[in-house]
């Protein structure tokens, strides 16, 4: 519904951003050891034990920020709701 593309242009218009990467890897572990963020973000719908590299930048003092999902406002939503009409 939203392309890749565009859904990275949009996270890296927020002034919180400094950088999107996308990646074709299973998992972003790989990336996040390289690049060494300070802030790991991801949606509050994962588990923090199942947060790939949340150890690692705990680990050299960073942080892992688990953002709430908005209620009726993700993608997932929106198709089931023009599915059903």
């Amino acid at each position: 519904m939203v392309a890749e593309a565009e859904r990275a242009r949009l996270l890296a218009a927020l002034a919180a951003v400094d950088c999107v990467v996308l990646f074709d890897e299973d998992t972003p572990l790989a990336l996040i050891r390289l690049l060494r963020p300070d802030v790991l973000v991801k949606g509050a719908d994962y588990a923090r034990e199942a947060i790939v590299g949340a150890k690692d930048v705990e680990g050299w003092g960073g942080r892992v920020v688990q953002v709430p999902l908005v209620k009726d406002k993700s993608t997932t939503g929106l198709l089931e709701r023009l599915r059903r009409g």
